[in-house]
C-alpha cells in the first residue's frame, strides 16, 4: 500500500480493511437487550479474523489428510502445504538464512515452554529477563533455573543499561537473555537487536517473545551484523488476524538439534526400539503429535495479507489511533494514564488506563454492557510489571510468602480494521461513564446486591 496515504485515503483504506475482517457485523446483546455490533478494542489479547483467512481454511480442507504419515493425495497434498510453510513463516521474520528452522506450536506460552524445556540444562544455568514480561516469558524459566530480571523505569520502559549492568556482573555466566518485542501492557517496542549484541558479547543467547509485534511491525530475526542477529523468535497466530491457534518458533537449527523439549510422543522420531529411540532433528522434534493444520493454514493466509497491506501503513494507522485515544484522555478530567503519553512512537496500538475511584472491572463491565465495547481489564499476565506501573514499591511484593495481584487497570489496544470512530466511541462512554448519573446507579446497583460484576463479564487474566 500507498506509504504516503493522507487522512482521507487512509479512511478510505480502513473502510477497506473493515470489509475484510470476519465476524465485525455480528450482533451481541447489550444490558438493556438491544442489539448492536460489538466494537473490539481488545486486539492485543485476540484478533479477529481475516474474511480470506477463514475462506483459506475452508478450502484446504477440502484437501485435509494425515501431516507426514500417509501417501493418498489429500495426506500428500496437505503435507507439502504444512512442510513448505515453514520456508513462508521464515521469510515473514526476515530469516532468510540456511541458519534457522521453524517449528509450529499452539501458541507463544507453548513455544516458551518448549524452549525452556529444552534448552535449560541445569537448575544452576542463569537466565537473564526483564520486568515488563508476560508470564508466558517469565515462569517457564524461572520454574526451571535462577532467573534475573532488568528493572524498568518510571514510564514502564526497559533500562537498558540494566540489562548490560546484570550481564557484566555475571560475567558470562548468563545463558539465555529473554525478552519481549513489545510489551502488552504499554505497548513499548524494546530494541532487540541492540539487546541481542549485547547478549551475544556476554555469551549469550536472546530468545524474543513476538506475540505483540508480528501483526504491528515489520520484524527481522536478521540485524545489521551477525552480532545482532535475533537467535529464537516466538510468536501466536490468534493475534494476527488468525483463528484455531496456532503459532511458531523460529530459532539457530544447529542449537535446537542439540537439545529436545519434554513434550515427546509420535511424528518426532526416526525409530523406537526397546530400550532407545532415535530423534528426529529439528523441526520434527519439536512437534510430536498431529499438528494443528488449520492453525497453521490461518497463520499463512494472514501472513501474506499482512504482508501486502505493509507494515508501514499498518504502524501509521495504529499510531493515529493511538495518538486520538490519548489525547483524548488528557481531556478527561479524573482518567490516569500509565506509560509515556507524549512520546509515542516506540508504542504500538497499545493504551492501559484508570479511572480515579471507579474499579477497573467495573469500567470493563460498563463498557460491554452499555455498547458492546470489548477491552481487557485486571493485570494481563504480567503482573509484576503491573505493580511497578501503579507504584507499588518492590519492597512491599518481596515477600515470598504474601503473594496479591496487583489492583490492576484497563486496557485498549488496536487492530488494523479499528477507525477513528472506534476510539471516539470509547471516549464517548468514558465520559457517559464518569457523570453522576451513572455513578448513583452503580451504588444503587451495588446497594441491591445486583452488581455489575455479577454478569457474565468475570475477571479472566489469559494475557
Amino acid at each position: 500500500m500507498d506509504n504516503s496515504l493522507g487522512n482521507s485515503a487512509m479512511r478510505n483504506t480502513s473502510d477497506y480493511i473493515r470489509n475484510m475482517m470476519f465476524g465485525l457485523d455480528a450482533l451481541v446483546e447489550l444490558d438493556n437487550k438491544k442489539m448492536v455490533p460489538a466494537i473490539n478494542l481488545d486486539n492485543a489479547a485476540t484478533t479477529p479474523p481475516f474474511k480470506e483467512v477463514v475462506r483459506e481454511i475452508e478450502r484446504q480442507l477440502m484437501y485435509y489428510g494425515s501431516i507426514g504419515r500417509g501417501k493418498g493425495q489429500k495426506s500428500e497434498h496437505s503435507t507439502e502445504v504444512y512442510t513448505n510453510g515453514r520456508e513462508i513463516v521464515k521469510d515473514f521474520v526476515g530469516a532468510n538464512s540456511d541458519i534457522y528452522t521453524a517449528f509450529y506450536i499452539n501458541n507463544t506460552t507453548d513455544g516458551i515452554n518448549k524452549l525452556a524445556s529444552a534448552l535449560i540444562e541445569s537448575p544452576k544455568d542463569i537466565v537473564l529477563s526483564t520486568r515488563m514480561e508476560h508470564h508466558a516469558n517469565d515462569l517457564p524459566w524461572r520454574e526451571r533455573t535462577k532467573t534475573v530480571y532488568a528493572k524498568v523505569d518510571k514510564n514502564g520502559r526497559l533500562i537498558i543499561d540494566d540489562v548490560k549492568r546484570l550481564l557484566q556482573m555475571y560475567n558470562g555466566k548468563i545463558k539465555y537473555v529473554t525478552v519481549t518485542a513489545a510489551s502488552n501492557v504499554t505497548g513499548y517496542v524494546n530494541d532487540v537487536h541492540y539487546i541481542a549484541r549485547l547478549a551475544h558479547q556476554y555469551g549469550a543467547k536472546i530468545i524474543v517473545d513476538g506475540a505483540q509485534i508480528v501483526a504491528h511491525r515489520a520484524f527481522s530475526m536478521l540485524g545489521e551484523t551477525p552480532e545482532e542477529n535475533i537467535d529464537f523468535f516466538v510468536f501466536s497466530a490468534h493475534k494476527m488476524y488468525s483463528p484455531f491457534g496456532g503459532g511458531a518458533v523460529v530459532g539457530l537449527t544447529d542449537v535446537l538439534n542439540k537439545h529436545i523439549s519434554h513434550f515427546y510422543g509420535g511424528g518426532m522420531v526416526e525409530s523406537v526400539c526397546d530400550y532407545s529411540v532415535l530423534f528426529l532433528p529439528a523441526p520434527d522434534r519439536y512437534e510430536a503429535g498431529s499438528p494443528n493444520y488449520p492453525g497453521v493454514v490461518g497463520m499463512l493466509k494472514s501472513m501474506e495479507i499482512l504482508k501486502h497491506m505493509g507494515f508501514d501503513y499498518i504502524r501509521k494507522h495504529e499510531q493515529v489511533l493511538l495518538r486520538r485515544a490519548l489525547d483524548g484522555f488528557m481531556k478527561i478530567p479524573g482518567v490516569i494514564l500509565y506509560g509515556d503519553s507524549i512520546n509515542i512512537d516506540d508504542r504500538v496500538g497499545i493504551a492501559v488506563f484508570n479511572i480515579r475511584d471507579v474499579k477497573n472491572e467495573e469500567v470493563a463491565n460498563f463498557l460491554a454492557g452499555y455498547r458492546a465495547i470489548a477491552v481487557r481489564h485486571a493485570a494481563f499476565c504480567a503482573h509484576s510489571y503491573v505493580r511497578r506501573l501503579t507504584g507499588v514499591s518492590e519492597v512491599q511484593n518481596h515477600s515470598k510468602t504474601l503473594c496479591y495481584p496487583p489492583e490492576g487497570m484497563v486496557r485498549i489496544s488496536f487492530g488494523i480494521y479499528n477507525n477513528e470512530a472506534d476510539v471516539d466511541c470509547f471516549l464517548a462512554m468514558i465520559n457517559e461513564l464518569l457523570q453522576q448519573e451513572h455513578v448513583r446507579h452503580f451504588a444503587k446497583i451495588r446497594n441491591e446486591s445486583v452488581q455489575l460484576t455479577e454478569r457474565s463479564y468475570k475477571p479472566y487474566d489469559r494475557g
